[in-house]
């Protein structure tokens, strides 16, 4: 767009048309100073613009959804009988694959600290930069933009698609909408296809679901992930982060007056209005009122209204405006990341400068830093052998004819490791018990074996004579069940407690 088409439309943006050319005013559809309580969506039209933010973007796309899309098919060697998918949530067999690790149902604390990792670098990077997660790794926002990219490939950019969707009904109309459409609910499938690609083998069930013969929930939710992709990223699109999304409430929170977010530098831009080339830009700001910024947005807002829960520092308003600035050959940066505390500090004159170790930060890193190690330590020595103990609770005990005192317990042994083991069962700080097993009477009855990745629940008894009940303190005393790996020597013990009547 040439400088003189620019000051045109800015001109006839401000009420002149000095060279007879019809400009474009752009409004903000979801402007701050222009909200009602109650109205129907207006359509946004983001405008393609070119830059580095927008290649960002462009390089995020591609490698997030090169992650989501590849990741099932990765293979990784676990030994046989044991699956070749790198990343598998295996239901059937309560197991979560994840290359090297694999986490049982009773691990699920690691995912827990996944999550508080996740949180604590949300946190992060949100008070360091604000909302850049949501502006480019965001699930619905890298679909948006993909199905955006959709539209303008069938219906134009910005002008065209307004022009389209204003005009009468045409075979042309109908054959760029269906064809957006299709492109669409494709894609959306492929997304929803997919997902469920993380829950079985990726290959088998492929070709289950190309011959109709995987089972029926795949197909579901296949269909459920297709519509709610299809809604969500393809006609909803802001309104899921204006209205749906929580984060916007909570980015506030996040922020502080150091916190680098996508600005307007009104020291810089005001007054604003058209400029004609050749004049001085003395006595004015740099800003030409040229709507950009407002057109290149795909949350449909305006920038220079300042900082607003709508903005997903997406900085394609930035790319905008500092094309624009090239063309009327002004120094870029009119809209730029920029901090609270700097604008206050070029008012009153001083320099601006960044401070990104703050009170804040420096906790969440410290937060992240801390999580982490702990779940190092944890996996570095997580044991292969788990055991577990529950005592009876009806009856707690049984009077022997003797007079001595028996306890029952059932014990599980997990064996994570991906070969059979056999573990002898015994007994410590009891002095005087005796340890037998339910069904096996034998010089081995303290000895299970498991297999490979199982769990053996074994009935056992522990029985007191009566000439040491004097052992228990108020009907009671603790000891443990250890548990000896009899090939490698590892042991695991689970502490419990003897019950007796009350002396």
């Amino acid at each position: 767009m040439s400088l003189e088409r620019l000051a045109a439309e800015a001109a006839a943006a401000a009420g002149a048309n000095p060279h007879g050319v019809e400009g474009e005013r752009y409004t903000a559809v979801n402007s701050e100073k222009n909200r009602p309580l109650y109205a129907s969506r207006v359509k946004v039209y983001p405008k393609l613009v070119h830059g580095n933010f927008r290649r960002l973007k462009w390089l995020v796309m591609v490698v997030t959804l090169a992650i989501y899309y590849i990741t099932p098919w990765l293979r990784w060697d676990r030994g046989p009988g044991l699956p070749d998918q790198a990343v598998l949530l295996d239901f059937p067999a309560r197991r979560f694959y994840f290359f090297f690790l694999e986490i049982w149902p009773q691990e699920f604390y690691y995912v827990t600290g996944l999550l508080i990792l996740a949180s604590f670098g949300l946190f992060l990077v949100t008070s360091v930069a604000g909302r850049v997660w949501c502006g480019y790794a965001c699930p619905q926002t890298v679909w948006t933009d993909l199905f955006i990219h959709v539209e303008r490939f069938f219906e134009g950019d910005r002008a065209a698609r307004i022009r389209l969707d204003k005009s009468p009904l045409s075979g042309t109309k109908i054959a760029r909408k269906t064809g957006k459409h299709i492109v669409w609910l494709l894609i959306a499938l492929a997304t929803g296809g997919a997902w469920v690609f993380y829950f079985a083998d990726a290959p088998t069930l492929g070709r289950q679901l190309l011959s109709f013969e995987a089972p029926p929930i795949a197909y579901l939710f296949i269909a459920i992930f297709t519509m709610t992709t299809y809604t969500l990223g393809a006609i909803a699109r802001e309104q899921v982060c204006i209205y749906m999304c929580p984060w916007p409430r909570i980015q506030g929170a996040m922020f502080d007056e150091e916190s680098l977010l996508v600005s307007y530098r009104e020291d810089r831009g005001e007054q604003r209005g058209p400029h004609k080339k050749g004049t001085s830009w003395e006595g004015r700001g740099d800003c030409i009122d040229c709507g950009q910024c407002v057109a290149a947005c795909p949350m449909g807002i305006d920038i220079r209204d300042g900082m607003q829960l709508e903005c997903i520092q997406c900085a394609l308003c930035i790319d905008a405006c500092d094309d624009i600035m090239d063309k009327v050959e002004r120094p870029r940066g009119l809209i730029t990341y920029d901090t609270f505390r700097n604008q206050e500090r070029r008012k009153a004159g001083e320099t601006p400068r960044l401070s990104i170790w703050r009170p804040r930060t420096i906790l969440y890193s410290v937060l992240l830093v801390l999580v982490s190690a702990i779940m190092l330590f944890g996996l570095s020595t997580r044991s292969t052998l788990d055991v577990s103990v529950l005592a009876d609770r009806n009856p707690l005990f049984v009077v022997l004819s003797d007079g001595g005192i028996r306890n029952g317990y059932q014990l599980k042994i997990l064996n994570k490791e991906h070969q059979a083991h056999d573990y002898r069962v015994s007994i410590s700080g009891l002095e005087g018990a005796t340890l037998t097993r339910s069904g096996h009477a034998g010089e081995d009855e303290t000895i299970v074996h498991v297999e490979a990745d199982s769990l053996a629940n074994v009935r056992l008894f522990v029985s007191l004579p009566a000439n040491r009940l004097d052992r228990l303190d108020a009907g009671e005393a603790d000891f443990a069940f250890i548990v000896t790996d009899i090939a490698s020597g590892k042991t695991a013990a689970r502490q419990t407690n003897f019950r007796g009547p009350v002396q």
